[in-house]
């Protein structure tokens, strides 16, 4: 029996009830043992008073009690008679003893199991326990479940109206086929009378015990589900994709566009030419493969899709960086989360371009592509100005809007020109006027985009928007077609998928939920799991707002509080209707590549080979073969490296052996490999010795023909996994036994004649040359070390070179010997920052490392400056402070993931390191008067000094304009990328958070000298979507009166742009109050007269030669280089 003390765990609390509501109709009492009554309104009162609704379906609504007499004579397990409700039977079950033992009530098939005194193993045992079960369980058809809502009750036989209840709710399984409390109640508080009633709950010894259960619809099977051993694939006919960190923005989009089966099949993608292209270099054979795994995969794709994190040292897994390594991401990117909607833009521009030119091409414009026209259309006179644009997503507003349909509304709004605001026509002069947009034609496959994400120019930051935004399964978007011959076409759009974020602003989680054809119910899609869906979680559930714990608030009973929901729909997909069929065909095995298939049938038979080969790992064992010459090659302790904490195992010939394989058949194998005569070879096994070292300590016999390697491992070598052997070649075969008496010794030079033996890791003794081998205790294996012995000169010289002098130093460095990895911090490794290794030891200090690693680099030690990192990721950790007394150890600290490497970052620093305790460096770029990124100053100053001393060091160092004012004006970007945040000057630089970029620009004379009439506005760079800003952001003066033609020369000469390249500029205005989309200025327009809000600004729309655009408040721009 499965008993959950759901109390114990979280649930809901018990109650002793004051309120004047019977469990039961006082008319509707009997003796019977356990009745069922007949349908009545306080039963239905007492249920929704006592359980919650929880938003589903009830299929059955039964309530059942039983009457217990002489508790205290009671079985301690006792369980009622079932009852069947929703087409399943159950039952209860309490465990009734004395007052100072617990009581226990289950209801099994259905039916009730009571523990009267008690079914808890902590004493004291003084609880009643109390479960629902449901009967015999083994009788029901195999993959049985049952969903039901309970309460359970025990009352005062005589006044129901006391009465003690505790609700839950359970999937009902084989393996969970109870559930309830273990904690029902303390059996004193049921025995005696509490506070506000006349009578005790047990009264006379006796006391029903009622059950309400709620049998609840499943339609999707799922419900409730611990997802224990799901099969996506065999209940949906899909399988996920595995989250590789911070993936799931990606997953859900791939998903998305692999369910849009045209863009996958013969018409699209799968149409690229991809079969001379490696899939990391190449992002469209990385996308092919990724779907197709995705159509044929038993199991949850995972490794076709980002880097695996593979063990510091260690070569990655085959396939695991297929994708991401084709975007030139790195493993570390793969735990940054980045908007979706950006990633769909920059995804699809790349395939555009590898599109071109063959027969795909055309594909994603034919998808996705629509147009729509901006337009200011005079009121008085025939005057339109118009500009036809193509688009891929819309971006509609969630903020302030009750539905998607009142979205559509406002985006094509029109605004009225009057008043102070009139337009400017040629011809005409100041004319009233309309503005807005409107749509030529929508996509087959339309991307809506819900602004959940803006910018707070108050608290300077992006914010969630949460309000509630509701969307249909089916809207008709006719009416925002423009007027002409298309508007009578069916411009029917059914949604396709949702694309659902959970979180905030700071992170969260994707997951898509999508309809992949007519025919097909909806699924969820939440990275490696795949489950069917309900209607109400694809709309209602992805809605935000603030319902009442998921219910409206007028079904709803028992609530706590409002909550504010913070998963909701981010990105709506639409498919046009006529052309559904078109773009959701049936996908047929023929759709695919040939290419493409029969390069991953063949890895497919590859990946079974080797599970295969793990599945009868069992069956064999490895064999690792030492030799004169990896012996001769191993620098360290023993023959070889085998379990050394801080150093990397030998490279030894290894040989994966049948366990049952005989010696003579091995042995023929190692001499074959070693070009060996099988009379030559004799065989050595090593030992695990008591002194912890490892050292070849018989050969193995040549007589026994039947003598399997398994025997030779588990007789000779035993403790060992592997079998490690000394290969050991016969001078003379015709004397294949060593002569008696003698023995296996191995000699290290050191080239001086004093003998040492190494005795164990660590101890390395000096041996006396007069005694024996059988007087020093020499055996088979040991290693004798000797060397030249040197003068005090040649001595000093080795040490003042960094080497050692005698084995004894040697050893000791081998015995605390460490490899570690040094990492630039901030930038890719390059030629002027490599990444690097240095062998240390874990007794050498800062100093010492700080030393090597600037030999390395050839940089001042002084000058470097260290930050370790976290073993799971290899980000930055903590700075390390300079120390005399740190040791390597240490620096390390525990380690426990990968005890063999240790990876520390380093910064080229242009100050010393101990300068930077009492001063700030800070690096700022100057953008001159023309806003360009022209150079980066870096700065050392003292902490105490203000921002208008760093501008004072900068003057220094910059070319000011001649004759100019030679001001300078140090700002931080805001967030957004739109405007300048600007220090007044008097600001200590040791305050200014770290990190922090820094900029400066000399202020143009005209801002400096603007009058009260005109206006000094923000003006910003980007391309194409307002969140896709780049550049430096500045202030410019607009004069009254004057026409944009005459505006856009002076901005030229601010921007200090040729004519050839202001050309291709675009000019908007961003009116972020009203979050619309960018109003493109006509050369007619004069911008002056728009009453200008703190965070209106004006928009550069051009091509981004920087590549640093960003997409959004600090957040990481999405780029795909493959």
């Amino acid at each position: 029996m499965d008993i959950h003390d759901d109390k114990a765990n979280g649930g809901p609390p018990m109650e002793i009830v004051d309120d004047v509501v019977s469990v039961r109709d006082r008319q509707s009492q009997t003796l019977s043992q356990l009745f069922a009554r007949s349908y009545n309104p306080l039963d239905e009162s007492f249920a929704a008073k006592h359980m919650p609704d929880l938003g589903h379906d009830v299929k059955d609504f039964k309530v059942y009690t039983w009457r217990l007499t002489n508790w205290k004579k009671l079985e301690k397990k006792i369980t009622s008679p079932e009852f069947d409700c929703g087409g399943h039977r159950w039952s209860v079950s309490p465990y009734p003893l004395l007052l100072l033992h617990s009581a226990t009530i289950l209801f099994f098939s259905r039916r009730i199991l009571l523990f009267p005194f008690g079914n808890s193993n902590a004493p004291p045992n003084d609880t009643v326990s109390v479960y629902l079960d449901y009967a015999d369980p083994k009788k029901s058809p195999e993959g049985w479940h049952a969903c039901a809502q309970f309460a359970l009750v025990i009352s005062n036989i005589h006044d129901p109206t006391i009465y003690t209840v505790s609700h839950a709710h359970h999937r009902f399984i084989t393996e969970e086929c109870d559930w309830g409390f273990t904690r029902f109640s303390e059996l004193r508080k049921l025995f005696n009378v509490q506070e506000g009633h006349l009578r005790p709950t047990i009264e006379e010894e006796s006391a029903d015990v009622t059950v309400y259960v709620r049998v609840l619809e499943d339609p999707t099977g799922v419900l409730w589900h611990n997802f224990v051993n799901y099969d996506s694939k065999k209940e949906t006919g899909y399988v996920g994709l595995k989250n590789q960190g911070a993936t799931c923005y990606m997953n859900s989009l791939l998903q998305s566009l692999f369910c849009t089966r045209y863009f996958r099949k013969a018409s699209a993608v799968y149409q690229i030419p991809t079969e001379d292209e490696h899939p990391t270099e190449s992002v469209s054979l990385a996308l092919q493969r990724v779907f197709y795994h995705l159509q044929t995969s038993d199991q949850p794709v995972g490794k076709y899709l980002v880097p695996h994190v593979s063990v510091l040292g260690a070569e990655p897994e085959t396939g695991t960086t297929e994708l991401t390594k084709s975007f030139g991401w790195k493993s570390n990117d793969s735990f940054y989360q980045h908007d979706v909607q950006e990633f769909n833009r920059v995804l699809q521009d790349n395939l555009e371009s590898k599109m071109k030119g063959t027969k795909a091409e055309g594909a994603i414009a034919k998808l996705f592509v629509g147009k729509m026209k901006s337009y200011i259309k005079c009121v008085n006179v025939d005057y339109e100005s118009s500009k036809i644009e193509e688009f891929k997503d819309i971006q509609l507003n969630v903020k302030g809007m009750k539905n998607l349909y009142e979205s559509f509304k406002y985006f094509v709004a029109v605004e009225m020109m009057e008043g102070e605001n009139k337009y400017h026509a040629e011809g005409y002069g100041l004319q009233d006027a309309k503005k807005g947009f409107v749509f030529e034609s929508f996509p087959p496959v339309l991307h809506l985009q819900l602004k959940r994400f803006e910018y707070d120019i108050q608290r300077d930051a992006m914010v969630k928007i949460n309000d509630r935004h509701e969307f249909p399964f089916e809207i008709d978007l006719a009416e925002f077609i423009d007027e002409g011959p298309t508007k009578s076409e069916n411009w029917v759009y059914r949604l396709h998928g949702v694309l659902v974020h959970s979180g905030d602003v700071n992170g969260g989680h994707y997951f898509a939920l999508i309809k992949p054809d007519r025919d097909t119910r909806w699924l969820k899609f939440d990275d490696d799991r795949v489950t069917p869906v309900t209607d109400r979680e694809v709309l209602e559930e992805n809605y935000g707002g603030e319902p009442l714990n998921g219910i409206p608030q007028p079904l709803q009973r028992n609530q706590v509080r409002a909550m504010k929901r913070f998963t909701n729909a981010y990105m709506l997909v639409y498919v046009r209707d006529p052309e559904l069929d078109e773009i959701l065909p049936s996908f047929k095995e023929e759709d695919t590549p040939p290419h493409l298939k029969r390069r991953l049938d063949e890895e497919r038979l590859q990946i079974e080979a080797k599970k295969r080969e793990r599945e009868e790992q069992h069956l064999f064992l490895t064999a690792k073969v030492i030799t004169d010459d990896t012996f001769a090659h191993h620098e360290g302790f023993d023959l070889a490296t085998f379990d050394e904490k801080h150093w990397p195992p030998s490279d030894l010939p290894s040989f994966r052996v049948l366990k049952q394989e005989t010696y003579n058949v091995f042995k023929s194998r190692v001499a074959t490999h070693f070009n060996l005569p099988e009379n030559k070879v004799r065989l050595w096994v090593l030992v695990n010795r008591q002194n912890k070292t490892v050292r070849p300590d018989t050969h193995i016999p040549e007589n026994e023909p039947t003598l399997t390697v398994e025997v030779i491992r588990n007789n000779m070598a035993a403790r060992q996994n592997d079998l490690r052997l000394y290969l050991d070649v016969i001078p003379d075969p015709s004397k294949p036994e060593p002569p008696p008496g003698s023995i296996m010794v191995f000699m290290k030079h050191f080239r001086y004649v004093k003998a040492d033996a190494e005795i164990k890791p660590g101890m390395i003794e000096l041996m006396k040359l007069k005694y024996t081998f059988a007087q020093s205790e020499i055996q088979d294996g040991d290693v004798i070390c000797f060397q030249v012995d040197h003068s005090e000169k040649e001595i000093h010289d080795l040490e003042s070179q960094g080497l050692y002098s005698n084995p004894i130093q040697f050893y000791d460095f081998l015995q605390n010997r460490v490899m570690i990895i040094f990492r630039p911090k901030f930038e890719d490794p390059d030629h002027d920052h490599p990444e690097f290794s240095l062998i240390l030891s874990k007794k050498h200090n800062y100093d010492i490392m700080s030393q090597k690693a600037g030999e390395f680099l050839r940089h001042d030690p002084i000058k470097l400056r260290f930050t370790t990192t976290h073993v799971t990721n290899g980000s930055p950790k903590s700075i390390l402070k300079r120390s005399l007394n740190q040791s390597i150890a240490e620096i390390m600290g525990t380690n426990y993931i990968n005890p063999t490497t240790s990876v520390i970052l380093y910064e080229k620093l242009d100050v010393s390191i101990v300068e930077l305790e009492t001063k700030r460096s800070l690096k700022i770029i100057w953008t001159g008067i023309h806003n360009r990124e022209e150079a980066s100053y870096p700065f050392l100053l003292p902490k105490t000094s203000m921002v208008h001393d760093l501008a004072d060091h900068l003057a220094k160092q910059v070319t000011l304009t001649p004759g100019g004012p030679g001001k300078i004006r140090v700002f931080e970007v805001s967030k957004d990328g739109k405007t300048q945040k600007e220090f007044t000057g008097s600001e200590m630089i040791g305050n200014i958070p770290d990190p922090v970029e820094l900029y400066a620009e000399e202020i143009p004379r005209e801002e400096l000298e603007a009058d009260e009439h005109e206006k000094i506005i923000s003006v910003f760079h980007f391309q194409k979507e307002v969140s896709r800003t780049h550049g430096v952001p500045f202030r410019f003066v607009v004069k009254p009166h004057e026409k944009f033609v005459d505006t856009k020369k002076r901005l030229q000469v601010r921007i200090g742009v040729s004519d050839k390249e202001v050309a291709k500029y675009r000019f908007a205005l961003i009116q972020i109050s009203t979050f619309k989309q960018p109003t493109y200025i006509e050369d007619e327009d004069i911008i002056y007269d728009h009453k200008f809000a703190p965070e209106d600004v004006l928009g550069l729309d051009h091509v981004d030669k920087s590549g640093k655009t960003r997409t959004g408040a600090g957040e990481k721009a999405i780029v795909i280089r493959g």
